[in-house]
């Protein structure tokens, strides 16, 4: 199995390869908010690499679509086991997890409108890489070099981890985009492409920030 290579491209459209679609692997909030125009969608997951949400998986935070600079928001990105083992967490994580998305088919004449829109949807931080995604029982990728947008942990906005009560509070009190709706979208977006899979981080959070929505309804 290949793992991810993190250097970026110097362009948003992939070179041309005599094929005339692409496909875009979404994580995060494009589980469950999709590009405008796509062709085809599957569900996928991608082994080798951690999902890092919220200061244990993102440990990226947001200032713009789910935050503020004032009020920055935490949203996911994508970690290679081997840097995550080098890095200071507050959430244990299995090395065999694999991370649940969707595979967006793309075709030809649509892929310079989708990439400008997506460019510009992930621009707070995050760039292109590629890499090979596969079916639930597959041995083989399913589809080789799928673009997908990563925030690395080179880049300004990666803030690092942080406790779990810390988070929950950011992202209660995040006024932009609605982090809140981020997390709750994505928690149940999850349980719905993939059933048995548990991501005890996100669930996690997911529980605090609604116990915290529960209490400021009751006062």
């Amino acid at each position: 199995m290949n793992s991810l290579e993190f250097e970026s491209k110097t362009t948003t459209v992939p070179e041309e390869t005599g094929k005339k679609e692409y496909w875009i692997f979404g994580y995060g909030s494009l589980v469950w908010k999709p590009p405008p125009v796509y062709n085809k969608k599957l569900i996928f997951y991608y082994q080798d690499i951690l999902k890092d949400m919220f200061g244990g998986f993102g440990r990226h935070r947001s200032t713009d679509h789910r935050g503020t600079i004032e009020k920055p928001g935490r949203v996911v990105t994508l970690i290679p086991i081997e840097e995550w083992k080098l890095l200071d967490d507050f959430h244990d994580h299995k090395e065999d997890d694999v991370t649940w998305g969707i595979v967006y088919k793309i075709s030809e004449e649509d892929i310079k409108e989708m990439m400008d829109y997506l460019d510009y949807r992930e621009k707070n931080g995050y760039t292109i890489h590629y890499l090979d995604v596969y079916q639930l029982g597959s041995g083989e990728p399913i589809v080789k070099n799928a673009m997908v947008y990563i925030g690395t942990t080179k880049n300004e906005e990666y803030v690092g981890p942080a406790p779990l009560n810390s988070l929950a509070q950011q992202i209660y009190e995040c006024p932009s985009g609605s982090n809140r709706e981020y997390l709750l979208k994505l928690a149940s977006a999850l349980r719905e492409i993939a059933p048995d899979a548990y991501d005890g981080h996100l669930f996690d959070l997911e529980e605090r920030v609604k116990s915290m929505i529960k209490r400021s309804e009751i006062l």
